[in-house]
C-alpha cells in the first residue's frame, strides 16, 4: 500500500491480525480484551454522564469488551448495569471470563426500553467487526431502543449493524455518538452508509505489536499524496508542464467547461485547450483569459459527431484530456463523446454527461487504448451499470469495486466518503468539505485531476491527489469566505494552490 494511504482493515484482516497477535507473539487474548474494554471506560467516563451507564452486550467477544468497559466504571464509581440479549451461558469465552470478574449480575429484561430509560451514557457491545448482514432478534430490538433512549452512545469498535468490511447497513443499526475502535480504523466507519453511523471516531491501540502479515487493500488518503506531483525547474516550460485538453460545453452549460479549464492550470498544467461548440466559442473566449479555445462544428449550442474529427487532432499533443463538463444529454453529443473517447490515446477523465454515453455499456472502455478515470455522483454510476441511485448509496465500495473492474477505470465514486478504486485497491478521502456542497464543484474536480495527470501522476495517484487537494481547496474557501454556505465554485479554484501545498495546515 502506499506511504501516503492510512491503512483501513476489514474484518479478516482485523482477525489475522488478532490471531497473529496471540499465536505468534504469545500476547493473551484478554490481555488484549483488557485494554480495549478500559480504552472505552475511558472515553465513557470523559463523557461524564449525569445518570447510570448502561452496558447492551452481544454474546461474542464485542461484549467482552463491554464487560471489562463496564467492570473499570464500576472501579471508578459510576452506576453501572449490564443488559445482556442472550443467556450467561452463551457468552464467548473471554466474554464469560470478564463476566466472572465483573462479580455483577446480567440483566435479562422483557422491555429493553424501560431498561434504558433514564441512561446517562450507554455503551453499544453487541456486534463486533465479524457482523454482516441483518440484525435480527434479540439485537434488532435493542439497536432500535439504544437509538430511541435520548442518552450518548459509545460504541465498541463499531457501530452494530454496520459491516465493517464495507460500511453497509442492510437493516438497524446503531447510531453512535462515538466509537472507539481498537488497533486500526476499518473500512466500515469511513464509507456510507456506516460512516454516518459513527459518529465521532477514536482509534485505540491496544498492544497489537507493529508488523502484522496483513495486506490492507483500503486506505484514508494522506497528505502524503500531495508530494508525487513533479515541481517545475528552471528548465520547465508549458510543455514540459503538460497540456491539458478539456471538451465540453452547449448552451446555458459553458460555465462547465470554463470552471474545469481554469481549475487545470490552477492545478499545475502548463496550458489548457477548450473544445467547445463552435457557435459558443466567442462566450468561451470572454470568459477565460489563460485558456485557448477550439471550435467544433455541431448542432446549435452543441457538440456532435460533425466535430469529432477537430476535437480528436486537438487532443494529438494532449498530456491527459477531460470530457464531459457541460456536454449535454443529446444523442448527437452523447455519440460525440463515445467516438472521442474510442480515438483519444491521452489518459482520459470521462465526467458528467459524458459519462452517459457507457451509460449500460461501460464495459467498452476496457477497449481504450490509454488510461482512464471516471468521476461519476451516485446517479451517474447507477446509469452506468444499469441500477438506482439509491441501490448504489447502499452498496458504494461495492458498486465502485464493479464499475472499476468492468470498465478497466479507475473510479472516483463522489461524495461526503469520495471513494478512489481501480477494482483492487482503494482509497478514501476522509476530509470533510461541505462547502463543495454547490454546483460546479464536481467540474473543478475533474479540471484538477486532468491537471495532475497533465503533470505526470499515475490515473490512481492523480484521482486520489485530485480528490483530497480538492477537499482541502473547499475547506480554505470556506475559511476564507467566512461562511461553508457561502462558498462557490470559483472559490475553491482560487484556493486550490494552497489545498495542493501538503505543507500548508488547512483546519
Amino acid at each position: 500500500m502506499e506511504h501516503w494511504l492510512d491503512p483501513l482493515l476489514d474484518a479478516e484482516s482485523m482477525r489475522r491480525a488478532d490471531a497473529w497477535a496471540i499465536n505468534d507473539r504469545g500476547i493473551p487474548s484478554l490481555t488484549l480484551m483488557e485494554t480495549a474494554g478500559r480504552s472505552v471506560a475511558d472515553a465513557v467516563a470523559e463523557i461524564s454522564p449525569k445518570g447510570p451507564v448502561r452496558v447492551v452486550c452481544g454474546k461474542g467477544n464485542n461484549a467482552g469488551d463491554g464487560l471489562v468497559a463496564a467492570r473499570h466504571l464500576r472501579m471508578s464509581g459510576h452506576q453501572v448495569q449490564v443488559i445482556g440479549l442472550w443467556p450467561d451461558d452463551e457468552f464467548s469465552p473471554d466474554s464469560a471470563a470478564n463476566l466472572e470478574l465483573l462479580g455483577a449480575p446480567v440483566l435479562h429484561p422483557d422491555d429493553i426500553s424501560d431498561a434504558l430509560a433514564g441512561s446517562g451514557a450507554i455503551i453499544d457491545a453487541i456486534f463486533g467487526t465479524g457482523f454482516s448482514g441483518v440484525a435480527r432478534e434479540p439485537a434488532a430490538a435493542a439497536i432500535a431502543a439504544i437509538n430511541a433512549a435520548n442518552a450518548p452512545v459509545v460504541a465498541c469498535d463499531i457501530a452494530s449493524g454496520v459491516d465493517a468490511g464495507t460500511g453497509e447497513v442492510e437493516g438497524p443499526a446503531v447510531s453512535a455518538d462515538l466509537t472507539v475502535t481498537f488497533h486500526s480504523p476499518k473500512i466500515g466507519h469511513r464509507i456510507a452508509p456506516g460512516k454516518a453511523y459513527t459518529g465521532d471516531l477514536c482509534v485505540e491501540p491496544i498492544g497489537i505489536p507493529d508488523g502484522a502479515p496483513v495486506s490492507p487493500s483500503a486506505g484514508v488518503i494522506e497528505s502524503g499524496v500531495l508530494d508525487l506531483a513533479p515541481r517545475r525547474g528552471a528548465g520547465s516550460n508549458k510543455f514540459t508542464s503538460g497540456q491539458v485538453v478539456i471538451i465540453g460545453g452547449s448552451r446555458g452549460l459553458t460555465g462547465a467547461v470554463c470552471l474545469s479549464s481554469a481549475a487545470a492550470i490552477r492545478a499545475g498544467a502548463g496550458y489548457a485547450t477548450a473544445v467547445v461548440p463552435a457557435d459558443l466559442e466567442p462566450i468561451i473566449e470572454a470568459k477565460l483569459t489563460e485558456v485557448m479555445s477550439i471550435g467544433c462544428d455541431g448542432a446549435s449550442g452543441r457538440l456532435g459527431t460533425a466535430g469529432t474529427s477537430t476535437a480528436v487532432v486537438a487532443c494529438e499533443m494532449a498530456a491527459a484530456v477531460v470530457l464531459g463538463p457541460g456536454l449535454g444529454r443529446d444523442r448527437n453529443s452523447l455519440d460525440f463523446a463515445q467516438a472521442v473517447a474510442g480515438a483519444v490515446s491521452a489518459p482520459l477523465l470521462i465526467d458528467a454527461d459524458a459519462l452517459g454515453a457507457f451509460a449500460g455499456r461501460i464495459g467498452q472502455l476496457k477497449e481504450r487504448l490509454g488510461s482512464t478515470v471516471l468521476t461519476p455522483h451516485a446517479g451517474e454510476l447507477g446509469r452506468l451499470l444499469g441500477v438506482s441511485s439509491e441501490e448504489i448509496q447502499k452498496h458504494r465500495l461495492t458498486s465502485a469495486r464493479q464499475a472499476a473492474l468492468e470498465s478497466g477505470c479507475v473510479v472516483v465514486l463522489k461524495g461526503d466518503d469520495t471513494i478512489v478504486t481501480d477494482g483492487r485497491e482503494v482509497a478514501v478521502n476522509a476530509l470533510p468539505a461541505p462547502g463543495l456542497a454547490t454546483a460546479g464543484t464536481g467540474d473543478v474536480l475533474s479540471g484538477m485531476i486532468g491537471g495532475l495527470l497533465a503533470r505526470g501522476l499515475l490515473p490512481f495517484d492523480a484521482a486520489c491527489a485530485g480528490v483530497f487537494s480538492h477537499a482541502r481547496a473547499g475547506r480554505v474557501a470556506a475559511s476564507h469566505i467566512g461562511s461553508t454556505e457561502s462558498v462557490i465554485a470559483t472559490d475553491v479554484i482560487d484556493s486550490i494552490p494552497v489545498g495542493l501545498r501538503s505543507d500548508s495546515p488547512v483546519d
